[in-house]
Parts: C-alpha cells; structure tokens; sequence
C-alpha cells in the first residue's frame, strides 16, 4: 500500500468511496497515518469448501477472543502478556494469534 498524507477532505475517509469504486482508505489507529490500496484483479470464482471453512473457523476464534476480551479479568491478563510482546501489534491480533492453536480446522475448541 502506498502512504498518503491525506488533504482535510479525506482525513477521516475508511474503506471504499463509493461502492464503485476499488481505491481503499485506512487509517492505523495507532500512529494516525493513513494509507490506500487498490483492489486489482478481485476473484468472481465462488470460494471453495476449504475457502468457506477458513472464513467459519476464523468467524468463531474471532467471537470467541471478543468474548474473552469483554472479560476484565481475563482482559488485564492478556494485556499484560500483550506488552511484554513486540511481535503483533495488537491486543485482539495477539488474542487471535493465542487462541488460534486451540481451535481445529472447522471451528471447534479443542479439548471440548
């Protein structure tokens, strides 16, 4: 992605302009920067069975970190591993990067 320094107009932009459009916004909320991208050649293929899979397992790891994180308790403690860490760059990143190896390829907790 390229980096911008974007005029007023477009300072607070996120995601597409319009829907026929295929320049993307983004603005990281740690340093404010924004940057864009643009979607070249996008798939018109159906996604496979293993594409599908994927984006289910990855929909109940995601839910399952939303939940840990509206947990205080739990929440101070992950935040705590989170800053002795340098490697990802978020806390829900980092939930998602532990919690990732307790899940198997369809989604259901292991141990469970």
């Amino acid at each position: 992605m390229a980096e911008i320094k974007p005029m007023a107009l477009i300072e607070s932009m996120r995601k597409k302009v319009c829907m026929h459009s295929d320049v993307y916004f983004r603005t990281n909320k740690q340093t404010g920067k924004t940057t864009t991208g643009k979607l070249c050649n996008p798939s018109d293929k159906e996604p496979s069975a293993a594409q599908t899979a994927a984006k289910a397992r990855f929909a109940k790891v995601a839910a399952a970190v939303r939940a840990i994180l509206t947990d205080p308790e739990q929440k101070a403690r992950l935040k705590a591993e989170y800053k002795a860490q340098t490697k990802i760059g978020s806390l829900f990143g980092y939930a998602m990067h532990k919690l990732n190896d307790q899940y198997d390829e369809n989604g259901d907790k292991i141990g469970d």
